[in-house]
C-alpha cells in the first residue's frame, strides 16, 4: 500500500530563498492558468489544462527569464497546471467551489519530480531534483518516490511524499474494539482504555487572542505587520503540531490495536453525537485527525473501520441488559433502572458499539 510522510527541512537562508522562488513560480503559473481559463470560458470556449500548459510552455515561459533560472526545477509549472485541472474537476463534479487565485504567503507549496525517474530518499538528507541536497529534522525511510511536494507553514518548509510499503499480518488480540469519542475524554475503548482530551486550543487561546490583537494593530504593508503575521502563524502551527503529536503518540489505539487485529476483521464504531454542542470545544478535540490516523493505520494493517449511525443509542442503552433510558450529557455514570448496573457513561457506550459490530 502507499504511505505518505511529511517532515520539516533544515534550510539556510539561500535554500529558503530558492524554495520561495519555486513557490512563487508555482503560484504565478496557477494564477495565470486560472485567469486564462476563466477568460476563454467567457468567450465560449472550453479550455483544459493540457491546452493551457502547451501554450504557456511555448509562448509565456520564454518571455519570463526568471522562470528558467539554473536553480529552478522546471517541473513545478507542470504540477501547477495539474493542480488547476484537479480544482476545476472538483468544481464541475460539484465537490468543491470555483477555484480561487493563490495569495503570496498563504499555503505556499510546489511539487517537483525527476522527469519520471525514481527519487531515492533515506536518512537525514535528501537530494532534490535541480535544488540539490537538503537536510531533514528526522530520518526518512530508505525507499524511493515519484514526486515530492514542498510546502511552507509560517516560516518553516516541509517535504511530503508517498512511497510503497508492505506489511505482514501479526497475531490478533481482539476481534472487535468499540471506540466512543467525546468531549470530556477524547476516546474510550470497549477494552477499558481511556484517552484524555488535552484541549490544546483552549490552553493556548489567550496567547492566540493577544497575537491576533497585535497583528490587527500593525500598519498594513509594514515589516512589523509581516513579523506579527509570522508569529501568529507559528503559534497556530504549534497548536496543530501538538494535537497531531498527541494523536500519533496514542500507539495503543492508532497502531497497536489495528496491528494486533490485522489477521482478522477489525471494526471500530464511532459515536460522535456530542458534536452538536459548542463548535470550538468540538474543534479542540481533533476528531477529524483522530479518525484520519486511525483509518489509514487500520488500512495499513488490513483492518476495517465501521462507523455507527449517529442516532444509534449507544449512551442510552444498558450494556448489561439492553434497556434504553434517557441519559442527559451532565450524567457521567450510567445507572440502569432495570438491572441496577452501574458503569461509566463512555465505557458503556463503547461496549455497545463493539457489540453492534459483531456479526
Amino acid at each position: 500500500m502507499l504511505l505518505s510522510i511529511k517532515t520539516k527541512l533544515k534550510l539556510n537562508k539561500s535554500k529558503s530563498t530558492v524554495m520561495s522562488k519555486h513557490a512563487g513560480i508555482a503560484r504565478f503559473t496557477y494564477n495565470w492558468g486560472l485567469a486564462t481559463w476563466s477568460s476563454l470560458y467567457k468567450d465560449g470556449l472550453k479550455p483544459n489544462k493540457y491546452l493551457l500548459k502547451k501554450f504557456f510552455n511555448n509562448h509565456v515561459k520564454p518571455e519570463f527569464t526568471w522562470i528558467k533560472e539554473a536553480e529552478i526545477c522546471q517541473k513545478i509549472t507542470q504540477y501547477a497546471f495539474d493542480n488547476l485541472g484537479d480544482a476545476f474537476a472538483k468544481f464541475f463534479s460539484k465537490k468543491g467551489g470555483y477555484p480561487r487565485f493563490k495569495k503570496k504567503g498563504h499555503h505556499d507549496s510546489f511539487t517537483i519530480d525527476a522527469s519520471g525517474k525514481p527519487i531515492p530518499v533515506g536518512g537525514t538528507s535528501i537530494k532534490l531534483p535541480t535544488i540539490g541536497w537538503v537536510e531533514t529534522h528526522e530520518g526518512l525511510p530508505h525507499t524511493t518516490c515519484k514526486s515530492i511536494t514542498i510546502s511552507r507553514t509560517a516560516d518553516s518548509w516541509f517535504i511530503a511524499f508517498a512511497y510503497e510499503q508492505h506489511h505482514e499480518p501479526t497475531v490478533k488480540s481482539h476481534d472487535v474494539v468499540g471506540v466512543d469519542l467525546g468531549v470530556k475524554e477524547l476516546a474510550t475503548l470497549s477494552t477499558g482504555v481511556v484517552f484524555p482530551n488535552p484541549k490544546h486550543y483552549k490552553a493556548h487561546l489567550a496567547k492566540l487572542k493577544r497575537l491576533s490583537r497585535v497583528l490587527a494593530r500593525k500598519v498594513k504593508g509594514s515589516n512589523n505587520r509581516c513579523k506579527a503575521k509570522i508569529e501568529l502563524a507559528k503559534h497556530h502551527a504549534k497548536i496543530a503540531n501538538r494535537a497531531k503529536k498527541y494523536s500519533t503518540s496514542n500507539h495503543y489505539l492508532l497502531m497497536q490495536k489495528p496491528r494486533n487485529d490485522s489477521s482478522r476483521r477489525f471494526e471500530c464504531l464511532w459515536n460522535a453525537k456530542e458534536s452538536q454542542t459548542c463548535g470550538m470545544v468540538i474543534a479542540d478535540c481533533g476528531f477529524h485527525e483522530f479518525k484520519r490516523q486511525l483509518e489509514y493505520k487500520a488500512k495499513k494493517f488490513g483492518c476495517e473501520i465501521v462507523v455507527a449511525d449517529r442516532w444509534f443509542p449507544s449512551s442510552k442503552t444498558c450494556s448489561n441488559c439492553g434497556l434504553i433510558q434517557g441519559m442527559p450529557l451532565k450524567e457521567r455514570t450510567y445507572n440502569c433502572e432495570s438491572c441496577g448496573h452501574s458503569i461509566d457513561r463512555d465505557l458503556n457506550a463503547a461496549i455497545n458499539l463493539s457489540r453492534l459490530a459483531k456479526p
